[in-house]
């Protein structure tokens, strides 16, 4: 049965009447949205711009793919973003990564030769991806590259990662740089947000997160636009995200907006915005990535996760929050902690003990300060309320030069920009065929 006759697989397939099958494929392989957008979308762009690839040359040599993996950290609905961009010829969601292993062919026909990029989740499903397909392997090490046994080359992020390998290994390994550096020459925008003090509202894009985060952040807005009228807000849909979805956390189906005095925003005409009930407006961006109106605010609100590392490569200056006053809160720790406070049997007492031993070990949360190894931005964790943070944060916004610094910490951390370009020459060196026009 072909992939395209299955009623759920809304994406990009492979077409069995196509006339051309592609003698070569590039599959980049990922986990969750963070990655998808800041990784995988900038290198597929590149590698468009370079060869003639499927889709967007429909007779091209060379095929671009997609393949979701399972992850703690996905959404799911990964896939039906990627499927927006036009970029890839076959998109396999993260639910059909075990189908894809097992049973290939009943995905289309794989071309003989090709090249598998691991960029995000677990390395081991590319190296198993990459041995099914009989493809060359190359995988982006953030921190470290974990299977360089069954890699072609690695693509360090940078000296760290090169210096985990053993020697036997290193010759294998070139340091490219970390690819959110490009992040910030991408976002030249010449669509300039009206004049203000703007301010980035992200509450997530996971259900857990956005079941806290809106509410709260709804509540600080207010309050931030009482102590600063001249704040004016934006809020980027997180890709696997919709107006509704957001709107829903905000009203009586959210049991912890009960505990929020900023009620139910009403969308404005058009769509484009959101009004509070004390009038404070909210401009939604619904385009994705939204990386040039954000370059241009002032501070960030958000919560932990991928977005900080976003945030941190534009050099946008942020608040990361992780309110803890609400048991729930838990369902919105990554990894095996996330999973196990999730389970309905040990959801509240596991809660418990699960939010006193993260705040007493839970070292860093934010991308930057993890990968500085000291507090860049400023991380509130614990039972904060919306008038501590709205507070603050018009301390922040009263003080430009702090914001400056802040800025100026950020964009040192990521170094210089290039790496996505880097990685594209590694991939091209692994084709075994020129795919060029």
């Amino acid at each position: 049965m072909p992939p395209h006759s299955n009623a759920d697989l809304r994406y990009p397939a492979w077409d069995p009447a196509s006339r051309v099958t592609a003698t070569t494929a590039i599959v980049l392989v990922s986990n969750g949205p963070g990655e998808l957008t800041t990784w995988v979308r900038p290198l597929a762009l590149c590698l468009h711009r370079r060869l003639s690839l499927r889709p967007r040359q429909p007779d091209g040599p060379c095929s671009l793919d997609l393949v979701m993996v399972p992850c703690p950290n996905g959404t799911g609905g990964e896939h039906r973003v990627a499927a927006q961009w036009g970029l890839f010829e076959r998109i396999t969601p993260a639910r059909r990564f075990w189908s894809l292993l097992l049973r290939p062919r009943r995905f289309g026909p794989w071309p003989r030769q090709g090249v598998v990029v691991f960029l995000g989740g677990d390395q081991f499903w590319s190296v198993l991806l990459s041995a099914r397909l009989g493809y060359r392997h190359l995988t982006y090490a953030e921190w470290v590259a974990r299977w360089p046994r069954w890699n072609d080359r690695i693509a360090a992020m940078g000296p760290r990662a090169a210096a985990q390998l053993p020697p036997r290994w290193s010759s294998r390994c070139r340091v490219v740089g970390d690819l959110m550096a490009d992040l910030s020459e991408a976002a030249r925008s010449e669509e300039p947000l009206p004049e203000g003090i703007w301010v980035a509202l992200l509450p997530g894009s996971k259900r857990a997160k956005l079941r806290i985060g809106v509410p709260f952040l709804l509540e600080t807005a207010d309050r931030l636009a009482s102590l600063n009228p001249g704040c004016r807000f934006l809020l980027p849909l997180a890709p696997t995200t919709s107006v509704e979805e957001l709107l829903s956390h905000a009203g009586p189906a959210n049991p912890i907006a009960r505990a929020y005095r900023s009620g139910v925003p009403r969308l404005e005409p058009g769509g484009d915005g959101l009004v509070t009930p004390a009038g404070t407006r909210i401009r939604l961006e619904r385009r994705n990535p939204a990386h040039a109106l954000l370059s241009q605010c002032r501070l960030a609100l958000t919560t932990v996760g991928a977005n900080t590392a976003e945030l941190g490569a534009l050099g946008l200056p942020m608040l990361v929050l992780v309110p803890t006053q609400h048991l729930q809160v838990m369902q919105a720790w990554d990894g095996l902690a996330g999973l196990l406070g999730r389970l309905p049997l040990l959801r509240w007492l596991f809660g418990l003990a699960l939010t006193a031993w993260r705040l007493r070990h839970r070292g860093f949360l934010a991308s930057p300060n993890i990968t500085a190894g000291r507090l860049v931005v400023p991380e509130r964790v614990g039972p904060i309320t919306p008038e501590q943070i709205a507070a603050e944060a018009a301390d922040w916004l009263a003080s430009p030069a702090r914001l400056d610094g802040m800025r100026a910490d950020l964009r040192s951390l990521r170094g210089a920009p290039g790496a996505v370009a880097a990685l594209a020459d590694l991939v091209e060196e692994l084709l075994p065929t020129r795919t060029d026009s």
